[in-house]
């Protein structure tokens, strides 16, 4: 038995940051199903999905604040409390960004939703069924080469919205001639290719996590 899983066996089960870990993954995972609901809804529809994508994502960041009052009062936590609290402010820019996302789309009364705007949706909702899996698989620390596959899996995502987005910046400059119409979708997509990016931050701590636990 290696001085870890030694470890892990003397220190009593964690009753307070995988509950909240659970719910984060549970609300990111609605967040950005919800968002990509919204960008395929009747535009009658949209504009509810929209506002619900702001109000989950207060959610997470009620949820992100509690984790760190919680470091704040915990002598004993799961692993280290720096990783604890990058993980969970990674999770929450997540959300922002895809918030940001939904604000900007009703702000901007965003009416032709694009195959590009679908894509990034789509590929952000992938992203963040992965970062989901991955809080869940955090517990107990009995499944590192599923937390690794995660890792890899958000990566490639987070690699395939950076295409999406760099070609649909081409394709609105190439054929969009109103300048503002230009803005308002490219502030738009660049907030979702932003929160791949952040889904990859996210990857960044499990796999600190998974280095440190192996």
């Amino acid at each position: 038995m290696s001085l870890n899983s030694i470890f892990q066996f003397l220190v009593p089960k964690d009753k307070v940051f995988y509950p909240l870990f659970e719910k984060a993954s549970i609300k990111i995972k609605s967040l950005s199903q919800t968002l990509h609901e919204a960008v395929n809804a009747p535009a009658k529809e949209r504009e509810k999905l929209l506002k619900d994508v702001e109000v989950i994502k207060q959610d997470i960041e009620a949820i992100a604040q509690t984790t760190r009052i919680e470091l704040g009062k915990n002598f004993i936590t799961p692993f280290d409390r720096e990783d604890i609290h990058n993980l969970i402010t990674a999770v929450d820019a997540v959300a922002d960004h895809l918030s940001d996302a939904a604000s900007r789309m009703r702000l901007y009364q965003i009416d032709k939703i694009t195959k590009p705007l679908r894509k990034l949706t789509e590929a952000n909702l992938e992203a963040c069924s992965e970062v989901s899996r991955g809080l869940l698989e955090l517990k107990d620390m009995k499944n590192l080469p599923a937390l690794a596959e995660v890792c890899k899996n958000i990566s490639r995502l987070e690699r395939k919205a950076d295409k999406v987005f760099d070609k649909a910046v081409a394709d609105i400059f190439e054929n969009e001639s109103n300048a503002i119409e230009i803005i308002k979708y490219k502030e738009v997509m660049s907030a979702l290719e932003t929160a791949t990016d952040s889904c990859r931050d996210v990857a960044n701590v499990l796999e600190t996590i998974t280095v440190k636990y192996s």
